[in-house]
């Protein structure tokens, strides 16, 4: 059991103002192993106040030279590796996703985003002056936008807060953190990785809570800039929040995204790869394949390998490094899967393998890894998130209907193409709508933007377009004359 009782605001944890209290059950043993304070209004205000305090100091984090910022980013990748253990166990725990991948996914590629948001800001050009067409002259320089608020989804939280507070602090701004109240513990290992990189106080502050805490937080008038993870529905009101205050934001939201098996793809070549891009953390990732399109020609033999992926993972105890498959974040999520699987076999779709309970584990919130054919590609099971592990083979009769199909969603997030002539997948990605793609492979990289399109988001994390989305772009006009 770990208690939490403080919040961590203008570097030290400090006693909450609420007395409203988050409970943190292990998804795998439904047992409650930590509380933590709920920020209300008021811990809202202070850490607004510390990260803008931060902020217009002369001589505070916006006014260090990038050399001295990137220095600091890099001790924090540094302490978030000394706790790598701490925070892959923490996660595990919490929301059900397998140790053998959170120790990359959740402690290694964290430190690797910082350490390369430090790189970038080393040698980002800020300034230039560019001769006018007309004359005259013009400075274009970019500067930290200001205070960001973060809200940090439950499913990769150290990832996705890396995603967002690394080019926040190579930037120049200052930040404040929500943690999802269903991933809190490992926040507090974050804020001592902070402390002990001696980041100043109030850079970083973190705001645990439920959604009357993030829409504080988002509409709050010291804040310069909102980046949020998490549903389509959510990202719709805060973005209707951020349209009426004139405020930018980024939006990461849902998808439903699409594999497509050429007819040329070796699948037992490539199951690997299959696994992470379909069944990836339980399904519980917003990029996964849910969709896979496979040439008619090809469909009983791709059934037959589909379902021998799904029914040969391991599912079991998350924190068990052979474990493959966990156990769902939440009750009421887990709810949420199985009504997606019984309205698919409502509507007819068959189910090929899985659709259950796992019979061998009677405690955690598990739902066995599941395979439907015959589905409609116009059903919800086709065109809504499931955020799961539910998978829908569907068959095609040309590439063209195989893009059409994969194009026809509210959604445009991410994709796959699996193919033995990679030039030619690359063709067929380029006609994807969607803001990110793979062939034959798939996994962000922090040199290159990831976000969506449609009602998959707005703007981009990752890349310089990560960092440039937390500048602000000032331009003076000069003479021609010096």
């Amino acid at each position: 059991m770990i208690d939490q009782n403080a919040l961590f605001i203008d570097g030290a944890l400090s006693p909450a103002h609420a007395p409203e209290r988050i409970e943190i059950l292990s998804a795998a043993t439904e047992e409650v192993i930590g509380r933590a304070p709920a920020a209300d209004e008021d811990d809202v205000d202070a850490a607004v106040a510390a990260a803008r305090r931060a902020f217009d100091d002369p001589r505070g984090w916006s006014a260090w030279s990038p050399d001295d910022r990137a220095a600091a980013i890099e001790r924090l990748a540094d302490e978030l590796e000394a706790r790598a253990p701490q925070l892959t166990e923490l996660v595990s725990s919490q929301n059900g996703m397998p140790i053998a991948i959170a120790g990359t996914l959740e402690s290694g590629l964290p430190a690797t985003v910082y350490r390369y948001y430090a790189n970038l800001i080393r040698t980002t050009e800020l300034e230039q002056t560019r001769p006018g067409v007309l004359g005259g002259r013009a400075i274009v320089r970019q500067s930290p936008v200001g205070v960001v608020a973060a809200i940090v989804p439950w499913n990769y939280p150290n990832l996705v807060t890396a995603l967002k507070v690394a080019p926040a602090l190579a930037a120049g701004c200052t930040v404040v953190v929500k943690p999802s109240p269903e991933t809190v513990l490992d926040s507090y290992v974050f804020a001592e990785a902070v402390a002990a990189a001696n980041i100043p106080a109030g850079v970083v502050n973190i705001v645990p809570g439920r959604a009357s805490t993030g829409s504080y937080l988002v509409s709050h008038r010291d804040v310069d800039k909102v980046t949020f993870t998490g549903s389509t529905t959510v990202g719709r009101q805060i973005a209707k929040t951020c349209g009426e205050l004139l405020r930018p934001v980024t939006l990461e939201l849902g998808g439903k995204s699409a594999a497509i098996i050429l007819d040329d793809a070796d699948l037992t070549a490539n199951i690997e790869g299959l696994f992470q891009a379909t069944l990836l953390n339980n399904g519980q990732t917003c990029v996964l394949n849910g969709r896979i399109l496979v040439p008619r020609n090809r469909f009983d033999e791709s059934l037959e390998v589909f379902a021998g992926l799904v029914n040969g993972a391991v599912i079991g105890d998350p924190l068990d490094p052979s474990t493959q498959v966990g156990p769902l974040v939440t009750d009421a999520h887990r709810n949420r899967v199985e009504a997606h699987i019984a309205r698919a076999k409502d509507d007819g779709a068959r189910v090929v393998a899985g659709g259950g309970r796992p019979a061998h584990l009677d405690r955690g919130w598990y739902v066995q890894p599941t395979l439907f054919s015959d589905v409609d590609p116009s059903s919800p099971l086709a065109q809504e998130e499931v955020f799961g592990p539910v998978l829908a083979l569907m068959p095609y009769d040309d590439v063209g209907q195989a893009v059409q199909i994969a194009n026809d969603s509210a959604y445009g997030l991410a994709g796959t193409v699996w193919t033995a002539d990679e030039a030619h997948g690359i063709q067929i990605a380029e006609q994807i709508e969607s803001g990110t793609v793979g062939v034959n492979y798939y996994m962000l990289d922090p040199v290159a933007p990831f976000g969506g399109i449609k009602a998959s988001g707005l703007g981009r994390e990752l890349g310089p377009e990560g960092l440039a989305a937390c500048m602000r772009t000032h331009t003076t006009y000069l003479s021609t004359s010096a």
